[in-house]
């Protein structure tokens, strides 16, 4: 068992897959026509880290109530969980491909973390690897 898709609200389809596939490094797994479930045109589209195995739909807002959930997917908290192997590295590119940080990396028992927002102003945890002590433990 394993999950598969989670969804995030999207004002539009094309700069959300330029953010999460240009600026975040994600792949492009699928964008195809859909329909909605009343017969109105939308698409599929899913991105994935790359060697992920979880992807995610970006799901273009229809409606007055999914338009009031962008950028909001979790009531302004941190919702999405990014893990990298080269913390650093990944961080220096991310800012300067211009992702906006909400806070400075810091270390934390689980390893370095950031917040920073995704194109809609979801809160995302850039996570990395925990940074060895100044002992050399770790």
């Amino acid at each position: 068992m394993h999950l598969e898709l989670i969804t995030i609200i999207v004002e539009e389809y094309d700069s959300a897959i330029e953010f999460f596939v240009e600026t975040l490094g994600f792949d492009l797994i699928e964008d195809s026509p859909s329909l909605t479930n009343d017969g109105r045109p939308k698409r599929w589209v899913v991105v994935r880290p790359p060697a992920g195995t979880t992807g995610i739909l970006l799901a273009q807002a229809d409606g007055d109530r999914q338009r009031g959930a962008v950028g909001d997917q979790v009531a302004g908290r941190v919702g999405f969980f990014l893990r990298v192997v080269d913390f650093a590295g990944t961080y220096r590119r991310m800012v300067g491909a211009g992702v906006k940080f909400v806070t400075e990396p810091r270390s934390e028992p689980y390893g370095q973390v950031a917040v920073f927002l995704d194109i809609s102003g979801n809160r995302w945890d850039l996570l990395g690897p925990p940074e060895p002590d100044r002992a050399g433990r770790g």
